[in-house]
């Protein structure tokens, strides 16, 4: 499982520094892939389930996140 969360994470921050850019005009997804290409979509697809993935996992997986019993 741990590959698994690298791969999302990694994919969550280039999702995320993608729409940082994207506020200046500039996607580096579309610029490298093409515009509505089927490969953008599936990046857009595995960045979309990689946010999901870590929304559901963060509290197993963070250790900052993680409550110890004598707090």
């Amino acid at each position: 499982m741990k590959i698994l969360h690298i791969i999302a994470l990694i994919l969550l921050v280039i999702g995320g520094l993608n729409w940082g850019l994207t506020a200046f005009n500039y996607n580096v997804v579309e610029m490298i892939l093409g515009i509505s290409s089927t490969a953008t979509r599936a990046v857009y697809v595995l960045v979309a389930l990689s946010a999901i993935y870590l929304a559901i996992s963060h509290k197993g997986d963070c250790k900052t996140c993680e409550v110890s019993v004598g707090q």
